[in-house]
């Protein structure tokens, strides 16, 4: 590859990274105020929680829609539309006066985010596959583990400053400037590889949900970000109800597991073309599960802070393994329909993220142990599905592991 090659390589990962961190950014940025937003709506931890489960189940609807439309009408001019809706709803949640209007508006904001998620993904399968594929999309997902470093540590420095609607004025901000980059992405779907119409595009759905082996990775996005998003929403209650840190502190705290996330979105760039995708994601299942069994005793034992880090570190860096592992192998005989496999891949851990964060509150602001066993749960399932579902079909040769 030369030098130019390699430097617009890093452009489009950067952009399309920040496409694809929508969801991080519109879930994230905000965390260190749910505690004060108690307060304000005076509504219960779970109602404050749903504010984050609408964005998923609109962002994970969305994605249903945004996949086969892109796959129609080519990647451009949806994702354009869709950051146009994103930024105008970001508007209507700083305009919100009371907790039922900022939901349905939180709704909305996941329901256009979704098209840049999707159709991120959507543009690097156009554009690679097999290996350079895996080292896309890690590349990808490192330039978008940046913003659940960045967004809450933002998030908490503005509410030193300002009131929590500050942190959405920051939002729409970001709104702005992604309309502009989308505008200045060149279409990577040209006109005869598109779907004739849009009936055949919704069509696709039926075909991908009966590749049981493509199925098998959804339902790991779905039991890997359940647990996943357990952490997300439970974290501020617990490092600020439990362990009693200032939200700068919580920022920082989380900021620094991103980073750790980061780090390990390395490994599958360094590994993929010599290490088979099938042998890191056996990595991540393991040791997922040992992350989250230490956790479960850190929270029964009421173990110091510093422990309760150390085991978070351990499971939160399996993610970008299962993000950029799992979706190359996925999507490797589904090119013509990369948009709607890509909305279906996506769909499924938005989802499940959705349906997790009132669950992580049930048990109130000072309690974790609803948020530990729902992470066991999530990465034990995961284990079970990925050896059943995906781990065997390449022991029987039924594919070629990359």
């Amino acid at each position: 590859m030369t030098q130019e090659n390699q430097i617009n390589k890093i452009h489009l990962a950067i952009l399309l990274g920040f496409l694809a961190a929508l969801a991080p950014l519109a879930t994230d940025m905000y965390l260190p105020a749910l505690p004060t937003m108690n307060e304000e709506f005076d509504a219960s931890t779970s109602i404050i929680q749903m504010t984050l489960t609408m964005t998923l189940v609109g962002m994970a609807i969305g994605q249903l829609f945004a996949g086969p439309i892109s796959d129609r009408f080519g990647r451009k001019y949806p994702l354009v539309a869709g950051m146009v809706f994103f930024t105008l709803s970001t508007f209507g949640c700083i305009f919100s006066d009371d907790i039922v209007h900022f939901l349905a508006f939180r709704f909305i904001q996941g329901l256009s985010g979704s098209f840049g998620i999707v159709i991120a993904r959507a543009i690097a399968r156009d554009i690679y596959k097999g290996a350079e594929l895996t080292k896309f999309i890690s590349l990808l997902m490192l330039v978008n583990g940046l913003a659940p470093i960045l967004a809450p540590v933002i998030g908490g420095q503005i509410l030193l400053f300002t009131h929590w609607r500050g942190i959405f004025v920051t939002l729409a901000g970001i709104g702005l400037l992604l309309i502009l980059s989308s505008m200045a992405i060149n279409e990577t779907l040209p006109n005869e590889f598109r779907m004739k119409d849009i009936y055949s595009s919704f069509k696709v759905f039926g075909s991908l949900l009966n590749d049981k082996y493509f199925f098998g990775h959804c339902l790991i996005q779905f039991t890997i970000f359940a647990a996943f998003f357990a952490y997300i929403a439970g974290s501020p209650f617990l490092f600020q109800n439990i362990y009693h840190v200032s939200p700068q502190m919580y920022s920082f705290i989380f900021g620094g597991l991103g980073v750790c996330m980061s780090l390990s979105g390395l490994i599958p760039i360094r590994l993929a073309g010599r290490v088979a995708d099938i042998k890191m994601m056996i990595w991540a299942v393991i040791q997922a599960l040992v992350g989250s069994i230490i956790f479960m005793l850190c929270i029964i034992f009421h173990m110091p802070i510093g422990f309760t880090i150390v085991s978070l570190i351990i499971f939160v860096s399996t993610i970008p393994v299962f993000g950029a592992a799992s979706f190359s192998l996925s999507m490797r005989y589904h090119a013509k329909e990369a948009g709607a496999a890509s909305a279906v891949f996506g769909f499924s851990s938005m989802f499940s993220s959705g349906l997790i964060a009132p669950l992580v509150g049930i048990g109130g602001s000072d309690n974790a142990l609803p948020m530990a066993i729902i992470i066991f749960v999530g990465t034990f399932v995961t284990l079970v599905i990925f050896f059943r579902m995906i781990y065997f079909v390449h022991h029987r040769g039924y594919l070629i592991s990359s």
